[in-house]
């Protein structure tokens, strides 16, 4: 099989004269439609959870060239009965953003998508990051919970649907209203786009890791956000009023307001880090 294999490629190199098709104003546009749809399916990919699936089809992908390659007849027919499964699954799996996608074509709102990058993407200010760190200090103080998402690149709208809209800008004196015991908003997340509060008391995705058994919801839902997506999220606990901030999947704990702060404009982790573990016994946050 493998040299079949070479000798296609040989055959195909040998071949004497190369005719390229006739080109003019309707191929132009044929090329100029191509292009546009897949510009809009890269930028979609990048802006929701698609691109770790992508990288696992990348994966099998491979898997299923080398089988083709050495002959491995049960890995190939494995992978191509799972390639025909699979799509159908991506599908259902990416339903809420297909159909979010499809209305806002169906709207015209997709063609915003072919400005710059630099003139879409708005940068927090620090006006805001001050906003947040205030507000997570004073909370901290008189053991108030809070859960405080901060959009970047991956599109958050599938956890901004499942709570209550705002569109207010974002101050400290908002956030703590929001989160102030028994009030209607208080239990969920904020989320924060665009140095504008977006909608409050959000459902995020909870982390399966095995976090340390003074850790409550609020900190396993900030983990959580924080793997599938590059959001920094900010969590204060209602049992210590400790802070902690959580970015790519991992945990800062007790972090100083300076630490948080540059955690919040840079994206970085403070040192030192702390990693997931199971303790024997704490209150829960």
């Amino acid at each position: 099989m493998f040299y079949a294999f070479l000798d296609g490629l040989i055959d195909f190199t040998n071949v004497p004269v190369l005719t390229l098709p006739a080109f003019g104003p309707a191929q132009m546009l044929d090329i100029l439609i191509i292009a546009g749809i897949l510009y809009l399916i890269l930028r979609w990919i990048k802006r929701t959870h698609a691109w770790v699936l992508i990288r696992g089809i990348v994966i099998m992908l491979a898997l299923w060239f080398i089988a083709i390659v050495f002959d491995l007849v049960t890995l190939g027919w494995l992978l191509e009965h799972t390639f025909t499964v699979g799509l159908i699954a991506l599908v259902v799996i990416f339903q809420p953003e297909l159909r979010k996608v499809l209305e806002q074509m169906g709207r015209g709102q997709y063609l915003s998508s072919f400005k710059i990058d630099s003139e879409q993407k708005v940068y927090v200010s620090d006006d805001t990051i001050g906003g947040i760190v205030k507000a997570a200090k004073m909370m901290s103080a008189v053991e108030t919970g809070a859960l405080i998402v901060i959009e970047q690149g991956v599109d958050l709208g599938e956890q901004e649907r499942s709570g209550i809209a705002l569109d207010a800008t974002v101050s400290c004196q908002l956030l703590l209203n929001i989160f102030e015991k028994n009030t209607p908003l208080h239990d969920g997340a904020v989320i924060i786009r665009n140095n504008r509060v977006a909608a409050a008391k959000c459902i995020l995705p909870l982390s399966e890791e095995s976090l340390d058994d003074a850790l409550g919801t609020r900190h396993r839902a900030a983990v959580g956000m924080s793997e599938v997506s590059d959001a920094r999220v900010v969590v204060v606990s209602e049992e210590t009023g400790a802070i902690s901030v959580a970015i790519g999947g991992r945990l800062t704990r007790d972090v100083s307001e300076s630490q948080m702060r540059e955690m919040l404009l840079f994206g970085e982790p403070a040192k030192p880090r702390f990693a997931f573990f199971r303790g024997k016994s704490g209150k829960r946050g």
